[in-house]
């Protein structure tokens, strides 16, 4: 650790302070001044007299040192010293006073700040300091260790920091640890601290919400990682960690649970936990609601845009974070798309099919591109079997799906899945209807394909896919045809927004409940919006751009089902349509967002 001196107030070298700041003219004619001169210069005064044992009225013995001192200038510097020379405590009337429980090389630097007003923090001394600065209830050392502390937070101590501000009260630094280690838990989980946790400690860690991970999968091997580490005396911690919702096992994939209850070898000696496992295995294939919920990871949730439609196809990309209302420019797509559609999977964006419509081209993309946040690039993945245009995306169990969409005048029914560990397509069976513009949503791992257009009708039927049985099943229908309509899942429910009819751009809302299978309406939006592009960040709808009929839009609008109204909050920095839109729990690299748009950039 590098050692960090902190000091009062940073002064330009060679620069010295004005002996008065501030001067007021009274009533009466005359002038008050005030120096900020003057505490430094009775200080430097008050510390050279000290050093020269000069009008001192106290001796601090610390061990086999003597520091000589003026009462008053530690009783002005700690709340401690004041409460001994002044309650009439026996301290008041002595001439030395022995202090017990500090080095004198500690209290040497403590007494060097009442005087100076600066301290030399380093990783020697740091975990010394604090206590005894705490304990003299010198609050500016106090929060000067903290920050200090925090500057030097590091996957391989944090765990360590946070257990000792607990444990010393030290309320701010304790909740910069804790969400240092929610933030970073993955690069956590690999510590000799981590693995030295007690059970207690562990539970209390991964229960908690915010903890940033992609997968539930990560909680899980973290834990079974822990119990490895201590196998013996760990292993029958195991159903522990299972049960009460620690490990969200619900929010597991059955893929992943079928490999755990063939492969884990800890399982293998547990069978109350296999049963367990088994239970949550069988219960995800009933596609039952979650009595648990996903976590909510402590990253920003960044809403990220894709091409679209503005005269041409676009190549733009650009991401817009709700928390701080700004837009930034990203590397460009590889190549102009529109009528794209886009996904996410463990924090990797992915643009799908669509169209190349520019002065030099126009056809149908069979595309895949992922866009890695961390260094603002594109990569070009497999192929789908087919070009999609207006084609519907979701993402189940960790596959990619690519629903309908078109190629030239053929409507698709076709639907293919991507896995991404293999980089491969796979059809899946076929939708009972052809779709274009679909918009698609998975909740309770059910893939719901809504509305759309067949080439000659636009669509309000419903289908819902099936994994376990490659099988698609028509629901209850919309209330209204649409095609090119926002869909996406909020909670157990799917939003419908917007769309065309035949007739019109619509700005009116639907909302289906998976529990009854029906539709209602809610409150309509403020503009018509057809091809327009939506998703979810922290419990609220957003809609982006599309097309109202005349103009196409860059406004964004966002729906609060608590209040059930929706609010214009930004515009894009250009109106479109047919863009791929998808919320990301990751910013994008600010060293990459100063590359140039070359696909190039910097590793991190």
């Amino acid at each position: 650790m590098a050692t960090i001196k902190i000091t009062e107030e940073e002064e330009p070298t060679k620069t010295r302070r004005p002996s008065y700041i501030s001067q007021q003219l009274r009533k009466d004619g005359s002038m008050t001044f005030k120096s900020g001169q003057h505490p430094h210069n009775a200080f430097a005064v008050l510390n050279e007299l000290r050093q020269n044992h000069a009008l001192c009225d106290i001796v601090l013995e610390v061990e086999t040192m003597k520091f000589h001192a003026h009462k008053v200038v530690l009783a002005s510097c700690s709340p401690y010293f004041k409460a001994m020379f002044t309650h009439g405590f026996h301290e008041c009337n002595k001439r030395t006073v022995e202090l017990k429980d500090v080095h004198p090389c500690i209290f040497s630097t403590l007494i060097e700040f009442m005087y100076t007003s600066e301290i030399n923090i380093s990783d020697r001394n740091v975990l010394e300091l604090l206590p005894k600065a705490v304990m003299y209830q010198m609050e500016d050392v106090t929060q000067s260790c903290c920050k200090y502390l925090e500057h030097e937070l590091d996957p391989s101590n944090c765990i360590g920091i946070s257990v000792y501000a607990k444990t010393h009260g030290l309320k701010s630094l304790h909740e910069k640890a804790r969400e240092f280690i929610c933030r970073r838990f993955n690069e956590v989980s690999q510590t000799e601290e981590f693995m030295n946790l007690n059970l207690m400690q562990l539970v209390a860690l991964i229960k908690h919400d915010k903890l940033n991970v992609w997968c539930e999968s990560e909680v899980y091997n973290a834990c079974i990682r822990w119990v490895k580490h201590d196998e013996g005396t760990r292993k029958q911690c195991f159903e522990r960690l299972l049960g009460q919702g620690h490990i969200r096992c619900e929010h597991l994939t059955p893929a992943f649970l079928k490999k755990q209850l063939d492969k884990c070898d800890i399982l293998k000696n547990s069978p109350s936990c296999k049963d367990f496992l088994s239970r949550i295995f069988q219960e995800l294939k009933l596609h039952k609601s979650c009595r648990t919920p996903k976590r909510n990871p402590i990253s920003a949730c960044v809403i990220y845009t894709a091409g679209g439609y503005l005269r041409q196809s676009l190549v733009n990309m650009e991401c817009y974070n709700p928390e701080d209302d700004n837009w930034h420019k990203l590397s460009n797509l590889p190549e102009p798309r529109s009528g794209l559609s886009a996904a996410t999977i463990h924090g990797i964006f992915y643009a799908v099919g669509g169209r190349n419509n520019t002065s030099e081209a126009n056809t149908d993309s069979d595309r895949l591109d992922s866009y890695n946040p961390l260094k603002n690039q594109w990569r070009t993945l497999k192929p789908m079997n087919v070009p999609r245009n207006r084609v519907g995306v979701a993402v189940l169990d960790g596959y990619l799906y690519a629903i309908g969409g078109s190629q030239g005048c053929t409507q698709h029914c076709s639907a293919e899945r991507y896995s991404p560990d293999e980089d491969k397509w796979t059809y899946i069976s076929p939708m009972k209807t052809k779709r274009i513009g679909v918009g698609c949503a998975v909740v309770n791992r059910l893939l719901y394909a809504v509305g759309g257009y067949d080439g000659n009708n636009r669509l309000n039927s419903v289908e819902c896919y099936h994994p376990e049985n490659d099988e698609w099943i028509t629901m209850a229908p919309m209330n209204t045809h649409r095609s090119g309509a926002g869909v996406t899942a909020l909670g157990n429910a799917i939003y419908a927004v917007g769309g065309y009819d035949g007739t019109s751009q619509l700005n009116s809302v639907e909302k289906y409940s998976v529990e009854k299978n029906t539709w209602e309406f809610v409150t309509q939006m403020n503009s018509r919006r057809s091809a327009l592009s939506v998703d979810v960040v922290g419990g609220k709808l957003y809609a982006l751009g599309g097309y109202d009929g005349q103009d196409f839009l860059a406004s964004v609008e966002c729906y609060d089902p608590q209040t059930d109204c929706w609010t214009i909050i930004t515009n894009m920095s250009s109106g479109r349509s047919g863009a791929g839109v998808k919320a990301v729990g990751m910013e994008p690299c600010r060293m990459g967002m100063l590359c140039s748009n070359n696909n190039s950039c910097a590793k991190i």
